[in-house]
């Protein structure tokens, strides 16, 4: 084959040059063109007898040479039709690499740069920009600083604080929460986040297993702790209460002490121990059983949950809101210490308005919200209006929206964002849904695998436990098959446990999954990880439900409902109720010999010792309690049964805040929540 077969085959005559010129547009766009001609040219011998020689080189060459400038176009194509998500896989990794290899020097470097520090550069960077706005006020990122500097000043002086010692807020939201944490912070002093909800036993509970030997309170929060008063004081607590007076022998006001202390900064060296792995926080969760348990977030912890803004692609310009309680780990890890790391400005407020949060939105030019399911849910029941797309918000970070409210949101609201995760506050795996796919918590990544191990076993729905083969190793879930998601315990991904509650940090370490004595932390949450490498969360399983973005922790809730005098035992679990978020609390419960079901009593319980959303909305009352051979309550079927009083015989009550009291659940109750008449 040479140059004069080109020629004297005709293929460059006058006759069939312009059916040439066609076969080789066909090729070039073809983009097969640089492959074919790089083989074809390799086997041509050019002939000087050719008196196109020159014409068909020119061609040969130009094909080749647009070919080559197509190809990659081609090869993109091709990749992306095989591998849709390929562009987005890759920048998620490049941004979790680049972010690991940050949180490896920090690891490394000396002195240790805390979340603190990075606060202290934004200070020096933007004194003047706007950190905090909240109901009006704008505090700068110098007032934030100063404000920590003399909160941290007055603490030292009036409560004798040093490097170490644990401090229990109790407040809501508010500015002085983020300068108090700061001040602490400054000091090395890790904060215990309360609950606001809880009182009386749960609150000296969660105070108490932190260790922390003084408690900051707000003025709309003084009454629950004067109900605990004398026991904080018998264990030699300090209280003290954001204002200038207090008349309660035993509380202390704080703000005067603050107001006359010195602004100036303070030095480093009072929190010189502090390193990667000293506890940062206490912050509370449900998790399987029992009362909340305080979970211990490090430095290095906090680092990370920081980090998931930047995964996200928030930048130094945008704004976030903030109405999530600062208690919980959504609010003030990923929301203010994710803040602090982007050096953005935050929008807080006391709590969510639906009807306010696109007013908010605009007003503050908001670019990045944070919800729950309950927000989404929230947001889309509300009135439609012409001006439902009119705002700045371009990302959505949260977790817990079902797939059509998230639809719904979209359509109403516009192209946002919506950042789905899954994580726990205490565990050591999580993912991040970084693509538009609707309805998942994330996507299965070699990459992610590897620096976080982490597997889905088979879960034994009724016997609560996971399926173990002959050789008494766990089983690993196919995919597209939901299975029990366990994160395996390394160096880079710890489980550092519940604070002052060993038996509960153990239980939830499975051992000998994969092989003997590997360790995992066992999640209590179903996943599903399907062919395309989306992951779906299922369902949660042991003893907790999850409502209006909370956990709870069936046993206590069990523990208040036997305090009622009627009640011998109780069962508690969660339903699910069309057209709502999570599980609702529902209890079966049997009655002492001779008595009856006393709905007032039963009321003034639960109200007086549970949150709102912790409080059994419906009570079923049962000759007797289902038991398991090892003498655990049966929940499966109480659970798909729910609260049709159609479909069951036994007495079903209804807890009707109205009346302050339990009241029996009819038919035409049942339809009225079912038709959301009546707000749960």
């Amino acid at each position: 084959m040479n140059w004069d077969w080109l020629c004297g085959s005709g293929v460059f005559t006058k006759e069939s040059r312009g059916a040439s010129h066609l076969l080789c547009i066909k090729l070039l766009f073809l983009g097969a063109t640089p492959l074919v001609l790089i083989i074809f040219f390799h086997h041509l011998t050019p002939s000087d007898t050719c008196r196109h020689t020159a014409l068909c080189k020119m061609y040969v060459w130009f094909t080749l040479l647009a070919g080559l400038a197509i190809l990659p176009l081609f090869l993109l194509k091709t990749l992306k039709s095989l591998f849709p998500y390929l562009g987005e896989d890759c920048v998620y990794m490049l941004r979790s690499l680049r972010l690991g290899l940050r949180l490896t020097k920090y690891k490394k470097i000396k002195p240790f740069y805390s979340i603190v520090d990075c606060f202290l550069d934004a200070v020096r960077r933007n004194p003047r920009k706007t950190f905090l706005h909240f109901e009006g006020r704008a505090y700068s990122y110098e007032e934030v600083d100063k404000q920590s500097n003399q909160v941290a000043r007055a603490l030292q002086a009036t409560a004798g604080l040093k490097e170490g010692d644990t401090v229990a807020l109790f407040l809501g939201n508010e500015p002085c929460y983020v300068w108090l944490w700061l001040g602490l912070a400054k000091i090395g002093c890790p904060a215990a986040l309360l609950n606001f909800n809880i009182r009386s036993k749960s609150l000296l509970h969660c105070f108490s297993c932190c260790g922390a030997k003084v408690l900051i309170t707000s003025a709309e929060l003084k009454d629950a702790v004067e109900e605990v008063l004398p026991t904080l004081q018998a264990q030699d607590i300090s209280v003290y209460l954001l204002s200038e007076t207090c008349n309660i022998q035993g509380i202390n006001p704080l703000s005067d002490k603050i107001s006359q202390a010195s602004d100036q900064p303070l030095s480093r060296d009072l929190r010189a121990n502090v390193n990667i792995k000293t506890t940062a926080l206490y912050i509370y969760t449900s998790g399987t059983t029992g009362l909340p348990k305080a979970a211990v977030i490090t430095h290095e912890r906090l680092w990370a949950a920081s980090f998931l803004q930047s995964v996200s692609g928030v930048t130094s310009e945008d704004v976030f809101y903030i109405n999530l309680p600062l208690y919980h780990s959504a609010g003030f890890l990923i929301g203010m210490t994710g803040a602090i790391e982007r050096g953005i400005t935050i929008i807080l407020r006391r709590k969510f308005s639906a009807s306010q949060f696109w007013d908010d939105c605009r007003k503050h030019n908001v670019t990045v919200m944070q919800y729950i399911g309950e927000t989404m849910r929230y947001l889309c029941n509300t009135p439609r209006k012409d001006n439902e797309k009119n705002h700045s918000v371009r990302i959505a970070i949260g977790n817990g929206v079902r797939t059509d409210v998230w639809t719904e949101f979209l359509n109403r609201f516009g192209d946002i964002k919506v950042r789905e995760l899954y994580a726990a506050t205490e565990g050591n795996i999580g993912f991040i849904n970084y693509t538009s796919k609707v309805g998942v918590v994330g996507r299965a990544n070699f990459l992610h695998k590897k620096i976080l191990p982490y597997t889905l076993i088979k879960f034994d729905i009724e016997k609560e436990e996971p399926v173990r083969n002959a050789q008494g190793l766990c089983v690993e879930a196919a995919r597209g098959e939901t299975g029990l998601l366990v994160g395996k315990i390394t160096k880079i991904s710890p489980f550092s446990g519940y604070a002052g509650n060993q038996q509960q940090t153990e239980k939830k370490r499975l051992r000998d999954v994969l092989k003997k004595g590997d360790l995992y932390f066992n999640t209590g949450d179903l996943l599903l990880i399907d062919r395309d490498s989306f992951v779906y969360f299922q369902d949660r399983v042991g003893d907790t439900f999850r409502w209006k973005g909370e956990n709870v922790a069936t046993s206590e809730v069990a523990d208040i409902l036997t305090m009622v005098h009627c009640i011998l035992e109780a069962n508690v679990y969660g339903v699910k109720v069309e057209g709502h978020e999570g599980r609702i609390g529902m209890a079966a419960v049997t009655l002492k010999e001779r008595e009856t079901f006393d709905c007032s009593d039963t009321f003034k319980q639960v109200a007086n010792y549970l949150p709102a959303y912790a409080r059994p909305r419906f009570i079923r009352v049962q000759p007797c309690l289902e038991m398991t051979g090892t003498f655990k309550m049966k929940k499966v079927r109480l659970v798909e049964e729910g609260f049709n009083p159609a479909d069951i015989k036994d007495p079903l009550y209804f807890l009707d805040p109205e009346k302050k009291a339990y009241v029996p659940l009819t038919e035409e109750i049942y339809a009225a929540i079912a038709s959301r008449e009546i707000k749960l």
